[in-house]
């Protein structure tokens, strides 16, 4: 075999093997979406049913009316988006603060507090559910959404430092003695030149923090009393009952609780390329 043939085969082969692992990726998506605008008779038949033949809006209907557990539905999603928002905010503002610090200066302890960072994400939360909860107890922010955001922010924060690390460690620090030697202060430094070169490692962090404090169930369960704190993942579980488990609603919900993932990525996604080369310094 020729090369050029070697390498169309290689090519196509490996142009295969991407198509099938985005099929599979998608593939659960698909069923989701699909499996909420079936009627009752195709989702819990043995056949195999790729596409919706009777088109039903009855699921995303009776959630959108009927609510859950006595609450309309979007009181559960404004919980959500509360605490995800939060936690992006809160979190990636401390995340990058840290981050900056721990790649620009030299401290005693450095290198313990990068492996206690490591340390941190290997600890399962579930561990932490009843220290997490007496502290939040005494601090008074049970049935709180604000203390949902601080817990969040801790599980979110070691995996922001070290990802944020690496973005701002990349960062030549020439171009910021540059901008001393014009004039600058350390603040309009870090504001003009580090933060939007950093921008795109933030951006991830923000993706990564938002996708898990929204789906969090374990704590806006434990940590929440009345329903009506509840969040959508919270939600989702009342739909799983002793009799019988109601699958439409199920898929219904959880499509509806995909959008604002997705719109949050599409919000920031323009802003990760722009932020590469926003903070060029002029030769």
């Amino acid at each position: 075999m020729n090369p050029l043939a070697r390498k169309r085969l290689t090519r196509a082969a490996l142009n295969t093997a991407g198509v099938l692992v985005f099929l599979f990726a998608v593939f659960p998506v698909y069923w989701m979406i699909s499996t909420s605008f079936k009627a009752n008779d195709q989702i819990f038949t043995t056949d195999f049913i790729p596409f919706p033949t009777h088109f039903t809006l009855d699921h995303v209907e009776r959630v959108l009316t009927e609510g859950v557990a006595g609450n309309p539905i979007w009181v559960y999603m404004r919980n959500s988006a509360i605490v995800a928002l939060g936690t992006v905010l809160v979190g990636s503002a401390f995340a990058l603060l840290a981050a900056t610090a721990v790649a620009r200066f030299r401290f005693k302890g450095r290198t313990a507090f990068l492996i206690t960072l490591l340390v941190v994400q290997m600890i399962p939360c579930e561990a932490l559910v009843i220290p997490l909860f007496l502290n939040v107890k005494r601090l008074g922010l049970y049935d709180n959404l604000l203390g949902l955001i601080v817990i969040q922010v801790g599980i979110t924060l070691p995996f922001g430092v070290w990802m944020l690390r690496t973005f701002v460690a990349a960062v030549p620090r020439s171009l910021e003695e540059a901008a001393w030697i014009d004039g600058a202060s350390r603040f309009t430094t870090f504001r003009k030149v580090l933060f939007p070169l950093v921008a795109p490692g933030l951006v991830a962090t923000s993706i990564f923090s938002f996708i898990t404090a929204w789906n969090d169930l374990i704590f806006a369960l434990v940590l929440m009393k009345e329903s009506s704190g509840y969040t959508m993942p919270v939600a989702l579980q009342y739909f799983f009952g002793q009799r019988g488990t109601d699958w439409g609603a199920i898929m219904a919900t959880s499509t509806l609780m995909t959008l604002p993932v997705i719109a949050f990525f599409l919000l920031v996604q323009r802003r990760m390329v722009s932020g590469l080369v926003a903070g060029a310094v002029k030769g």
